[in-house]
């Protein structure tokens, strides 16, 4: 079961009236089309993902009231590591002072948080790790064209980041999860350049084939059909009704996906927590941010349903029932 939440924003604030200066946009248009108002962003030279991250874990422990020493396993769901390597939770392991701590990056873009919360839970499930911190967090300023306006929009830096123990509680934890990926999505959300398969170059850089690429159509397409009937499959699965469904945290894409996923699943829309329009789309850091910003309306028990599409395409869904009162 999750048993504590923490989240870290950068104070530098990137507003839409900020992005007029830089690309043909304003406000109004921004606002309408993505739900956003502001969104951060990390400033500092050798600044990255685990340094966000680092921040996150700091408030988990200190909730729980724990060392990093105590720490199991690490893993950092991240599309923006620190270096290609070593991973960024074997940086931030040596950040927190967690010694030799088993750990290592998944990589799965917007749905990352939500594979490595499923891939932490087997750890503990199986008895082998008691407590594995599991992080969610990305710069995405570090890969988006501020010329690019369908893409600078909505971006933001932000780590979030949670704690996984084992329960004896019944009906309490991570109850079920439906993932997927397919890669046929991958030409319509992707950054060419960078890997194995196009390595940097003069050329590429030039190209500016180092950035966020990103097909709106196809992508909001599949978005919207993704996420809600993965919700739907864990419903029919466990025998459980919309309006069980205590609280819907979707992956903070886009303010229209958001509300599409909603109609779809016909959720009373104050039963769905967003916080897109502060912090834009942090990729594998938007379900953790929202799960620390509206942890103190959690009650135990609550029926918590998080869901997310990205890049690849990857998506899916988690369904938690929430183990404590804040």
């Amino acid at each position: 079961m999750i048993t504590a939440v923490g989240g870290y924003v950068p104070k530098d604030v990137l507003s839409n009236a900020d992005l007029e200066k830089l690309v043909d946009t304003n406000d109004e248009w921004i606002r309408t089309r993505t739900g956003i108002s502001e969104r951060r962003i990390l400033r500092g030279e050798g600044l990255g993902t685990s340094d966000m991250a680092l921040e996150a874990a700091k408030i988990v422990l200190a909730k729980r009231g724990i060392e990093a020493s105590d720490l199991d396993m690490i893993i950092v769901a991240t599309t923006t590591p620190d270096h290609v390597f070593p991973s960024t939770a074997n940086i931030l392991a040596d950040k927190l002072g967690a010694g030799d701590c088993f750990g290592f990056d998944l990589q799965a873009a917007c749905s990352g948080f939500l594979f490595a919360l499923t891939t932490a839970s087997k750890f503990v499930e199986s008895g082998s790790h008691k407590k594995v911190l599991v992080v969610g967090g990305d710069k995405m300023s570090s890969i988006v064209n501020y010329e690019d306006r369908a893409t600078c929009i909505i971006f933001g830096d932000g780590a979030g980041a949670v704690l996984l123990e084992p329960t004896e509680e019944d009906g309490i934890g991570i109850m079920d999860a439906d993932l997927h990926s397919d890669g046929v999505g991958r030409t319509f959300l992707n950054m060419k350049a960078g890997g194995s398969a196009y390595p940097a170059t003069a050329e590429t850089v030039a190209a500016k084939e180092h950035y966020v690429f990103q097909e709106g159509a196809p992508v909001f397409k599949a978005a919207v059909k993704g996420m809600p009937e993965s919700v739907k499959i864990l419903l029919d699965r466990n025998e459980l009704a919309v309006n069980d469904i205590t609280w819907l945290v979707p992956h903070q894409a886009n303010k229209r996906i958001i509300d599409g996923v909603g109609n779809y699943l016909g959720i009373d829309p104050e039963r769905v927590c967003i916080n897109i329009q502060k912090y834009g789309n942090t990729t594998s850091g938007t379900i953790p941010l929202c799960l620390w910003e509206w942890e103190n309306q959690f009650k135990k028990g609550d029926n918590i349903m998080l869901t997310a599409f990205g890049g690849g395409f990857t998506w899916g869904s988690v369904w938690i029932r929430w183990g404590y009162n804040s």
